[in-house]
């Protein structure tokens, strides 16, 4: 059982960095920021978890059914992750890439701790064992000075995959095109740096004030860290209502803003661009299916262009809707991993990705998301993200780019390289 507590915030924006701040005393952390950008479906502007009181860390060995179990048991809220690797839970798939972060595959935990903020108002839920320490923490966070971050050491910042490679890469994935083996696939590359020290805050902060996407992630488990900024919505329950929102197509924003306009128009145009979304919208209705009452999968949106600071995207939303007795885990494992970071049919590209990239996907391309007490559920899309092991001292970002019979290996470099502006931004 819960105790719940509310308080009027003045300054929000200072209250986050003081929130987040406050945070890092706490092994298990998971801060989710929408940076208020305007969204339809959304419940909070900021949730903050910490300090797990049990949790569940599994490889994908059974993986969707030990979760199941785990939040059947606790009908409470929890917050964590799935890799793209649990992909080998639910099909006869394999991860044999290097890895050079060995996160779990899989991890959850139940906050003693809970932060829930929408507008002005905070909502804050203790376990009662621990509620008594609400007004000392409290008064901690207001009082939280803002303290001068340390800068980062100089990274060097390596390519996986060359750019020779990576162009006879995408040649043999259009001739499994050809073949008719697959429609479109998700090719995704790794940056990374060794020997890395990093101050996982500050780089986390230089990235969402630079990128402010609706679904920012600061995560910490241990010497674990996902420093996202991720625009991209996976799948979230309300109700009996299921939401998908898969973004493909990407161009580039300018500070003219008659260039910026031209290029969202020329992304909303462009043939290629809606093909490779339309193409996923098919799969993600389909996996929607699975679970959805007759007749109920609905596109709601269909090669929308959404603005961000960084990016212009072409998002589609597909809705549809379970009965009430359906479980929440059962809907995310026939939809995973999401299409959008995968391709069509989903278990061919799946296969074809695992043989031509060099890296082991891990957190990257999975989901970091929480369930509520009575089921519902929200999970982004982990792209524009930085991962780091501070034991290994080991820093990794991929990024990705749709392949489709009309795709010309350069054009899918240069958009990865667009890409990673952030990221190398933020490491430089």
């Amino acid at each position: 059982m819960r105790t719940i507590f509310y308080r009027e915030i003045n300054d929000v924006i200072a209250f986050k960095k003081q929130l987040l701040q406050w945070s890092q005393q706490f092994r298990e952390i998971v801060f989710l920021d929408s940076n208020d950008y305007h969204q339809k479906y959304s419940n909070y502007d900021l949730i903050l978890a910490v300090d797990a009181f049990t949790s569940v860390k599994t490889d994908y060995h059974n993986a969707f059914q030990d979760l199941h179990e785990y939040q059947s048991r606790t009908k409470d809220w929890l917050f964590g992750y799935l890799t793209y690797d649990l992909k080998n839970d639910i099909e006869k798939l394999s991860s044999n890439n290097f890895d050079g972060l060995s996160f779990p595959d899989l991890f959850f935990f139940q906050p003693k701790k809970l932060f829930l903020l929408k507008d002005t108002t905070l909502e804050i839920q203790y376990l009662q064992m621990c509620d008594d320490e609400f007004e000392t923490d409290f008064n901690e966070i207001l009082n939280i000075a803002h303290q001068p971050s340390t800068d980062n050491q100089q990274l060097i910042i390596n390519q996986r995959i060359s750019k020779e490679n990576y162009l006879n890469k995408v040649s043999r994935m259009l001739e499994h095109i050809q073949r008719g083996d697959i429609y479109e696939a998700n090719f995704c590359m790794e940056f990374f740096a060794e020997n890395a020290q990093i101050n996982p805050i500050l780089v986390y902060q230089k990235l969402n004030s630079i990128s402010q996407p609706p679904f920012a992630v600061y995560f910490k488990n241990n010497q674990h860290y996902l420093l996202s900024a991720s625009p991209e919505r996976y799948l979230k329950k309300e109700g009996t209502k299921i939401v998908s929102q898969p973004i493909k197509g990407t161009a580039k924003r300018f500070e003219d803003e008659v260039l910026d306009n031209q290029s969202k128009i020329d992304l909303e145009n462009n043939p290629k661009e809606r093909s490779e979304n339309i193409m996923i919208v098919d799969l993600v209705r389909n996996d929607l299916s699975h679970t959805a009452t007759k007749g109920s999968v609905e596109v709601e949106e269909l090669c929308k262009i959404y603005t961000f600071k960084q990016v212009h995207q072409m998002i589609s939303t597909i809705v549809s809707n379970v009965e009430p007795d359906t479980s929440p885990i059962e809907i995310i494992k026939t939809t995973f991993p999401m299409g959008s970071m995968t391709g069509a049919p989903k278990i061919s590209a799946m296969n074809i990705i695992e043989n031509l990239e060099e890296t082991k996907r891990g957190l990257y391309s999975g989901s970091v998301g929480y369930f509520t007490p009575s089921g519902d559920f929200d999970f982004n899309v982990i792209i524009r993200s930085i991962l780091y092991n501070a034991e290994a001292n080991y820093l990794s970002f991929s990024v990705g780019s749709a392949i489709t019979s009309k795709s010309i290996p350069e054009n899918e470099y240069e958009e990865c390289l667009l890409k990673t502006k952030a990221m190398f931004e933020v490491l430089s």
